[in-house]
């Protein structure tokens, strides 16, 4: 059948304009329905890609009775994603849905049981795991370059833009701890962090209808999180996250004993790099040895893009992305999960696996 896919964009935030752009630039799909609550940015979205008036809706739900609809695209704040994801994998829709998934390890299961009892494809948009920077990343580590992993780090700072409905930690932290679990082949079995809250002292994360996604937690969204993830062979990441911060940064690096691989996003004309080196005995002493930086090449592509290939792929051969599945994304919210429970503890270790059954 090459008939494209009729598919609706529920929600015209940052995000779902450039979902709005892929999906009407791609050959694969058909634009049939949009819908955000914000009636002015709504109408502005209308003007710039000239959609219809009957292809606008100020209520998602609505946009899911359009006629012919076969997917849905989600980029609403994530305390509505179990509400929308729901009602589209009822009514027979492929879904592709903003990271993260929920904000809820239970609920994001139900909806990844829901997706294969109804045989339909539940797609995160973990767009980081389609950047062709990662990929090229993840082929230098198969390669056994870096000699003995021994630990990973990364920094997402950034002055604004400030969440009211999530904390820095659920807003930025998924994105490195995707490409850490890619790029080592495993998942974290214990994580903890600590959360400083300067600005929102008296908000709480919240689900679509008003109430604490963490029931008995203390409010205050946090500004800045520092965490660290274990993994089962005992090699550790750390992660620095704040919107509260002027310096910029978007960089992550694993380190071995043979040298460092640097993702640096900021950086256009090196933005993966190769730092090599060693310490080496010297006069009962420790020296340092082969060093050198290496700018590796990478092919450009925009990430997106890749991701709205890859849901075209999976909807036509109903067959689940084994980097982006539904299963994934629920994986990454248990993590995120982990983390806030120890958030909330004052730093405590937290288990990473176990957490499908909380509700």
């Amino acid at each position: 059948m090459n008939d494209p896919i009729k598919i609706a964009v529920l929600g015209t935030g940052r995000w779902g304009v450039h979902l709005i752009r892929n999906f009407q630039n791609h050959s694969g799909f058909e634009l049939i329905a949009v819908a955000d609550s914000n009636s002015e940015q709504l109408k502005a979205v209308g003007e710039r890609f000239t959609l219809n008036p009957e292809q606008m809706f100020e209520h998602g739900l609505a946009a899911l009775e359009v006629p012919g609809l076969q997917a849905v695209a989600i980029a609403t704040p994530a305390g509505t994603h179990y509400h929308l994801i729901s009602a589209a994998l009822q009514r027979g829709y492929h879904v592709l849905a903003e990271k993260p998934l929920t904000i809820n390890p239970a609920k994001s299961w139900e909806l990844w049981e829901l997706a294969q009892q109804q045989n339909r494809q539940l797609f995160v948009d973990h767009t980081y795991l389609f950047h062709p920077v990662v990929n090229r990343g993840k082929q230098v580590l198969a390669q056994g370059v870096l000699g003995q992993l021994r630990y990973g780090y990364a920094t997402r700072t950034h002055l604004e833009p400030v969440r009211q409905d999530v904390d820095a930690l659920w807003d930025l932290a998924i994105h490195d701890i995707a490409i850490f679990n890619t790029w080592l082949g495993q998942k974290p079995v214990a994580v903890q962090a600590t959360g400083t809250v300067w600005l929102q002292g008296d908000r709480l994360l919240q689900t679509e209808d008003n109430s604490p996604a963490f029931p008995g937690s203390k409010p205050g969204l946090s500004d800045l999180v520092l965490a660290t993830l274990t993994y089962p062979d005992n090699f550790q990441v750390f992660l620095h996250l704040c919107w509260l911060n002027p310096d910029k940064q978007r960089r992550l690096a694993v380190v071995g004993s043979q040298g460092t691989l640097i993702f640096d996003e900021l950086s256009s004309e090196s933005p993966l790099t190769l730092q090599r080196g060693y310490l080496e005995p010297v006069n009962g002493g420790w020296k340092g040895a082969g060093q050198s930086r290496e700018v590796l090449q990478v092919e450009p592509g925009e990430p997106l893009k890749q991701v709205c290939d890859r849901f075209f792929q999976c909807v036509k051969a109903n067959q689940p992305c084994p980097i982006s599945s539904g299963q994934i994304g629920a994986e990454l919210v248990d993590i995120l999960w982990g983390l806030s429970q120890s958030i909330q503890t004052g730093g405590l270790p937290h288990p990473v696996g176990d957490n499908s059954s909380e509700s």
